[in-house]
């Protein structure tokens, strides 16, 4: 009897054939690689049992902090509304900071308007507008602005003359670069 279009005689050697194969090539990769599928195998196994147990450790201060959290809904109001009035009072900071600042520019361009107006009217009478518009700030404050004042120059003489380059040896000084000989050494 045929079945599966194979003779039966013939099925019992193919079957036998690949179960010795596959035992070769098994039996061959354990010779080979055994101790590091073992030495994988533990390792692999050590992996898993560590994040295992960091896993539930998360799990369990994860359902810690639920439970505290739900057997003391007072304290978490409490902690809302301190948060609350500190981020109230910092809004409130905030916004007289914003005004503040605010009545430093309108004051400013205030300035800036007035001393338009005065140099417009200096312009009109035919008179110079900057120095009418400095003569108010001159009065008001005693001493000299630091604006009006012109720079003075420094006095400071450089160091070492005009040419002076440390790689070239010159310029004076006790320390002087100068490169070393060129060629072999003349060690033996």
């Amino acid at each position: 009897m045929e079945q599966d279009g194979e003779p039966l005689s013939a099925r019992p050697a193919l079957e036998s054939e690949g179960l010795r194969f596959l035992h070769v090539t098994v039996g061959s990769l354990l010779a080979t690689y055994g101790w590091y599928i073992v030495l994988c195998g533990a390792l692999l196994y050590a992996v898993f049992q560590k994040l295992s147990a960091r896993l539930r450790a998360s799990r369990r201060s994860q359902l810690d902090a639920a439970a505290a959290a739900a057997a003391e809904p007072d304290a978490v109001v409490k902690r809302q509304e301190a948060l609350a009035a500190a981020r109230l009072k910092m809004q409130e900071e905030l916004n007289a900071q914003v005004e503040r600042h605010k009545e430093k520019l309108r004051q400013l361009e205030e300035e800036k308007r007035r001393m338009k107006i005065e140099m417009w009217d200096s312009m009109q009478q035919g008179k110079s507008y900057r120095g009418n518009a400095r003569r108010p700030q001159e009065e008001d404050s005693p001493g000299p602005s630091p604006s009006v004042l012109p720079r003075q120059k420094s006095d400071r003489k450089p160091l070492r003359g005009g040419g002076y380059n440390p790689l070239s040896g010159e310029g004076g000084g006790a320390c002087s670069w100068r490169p070393g000989r060129r060629g072999p050494s003349a060690g033996g």
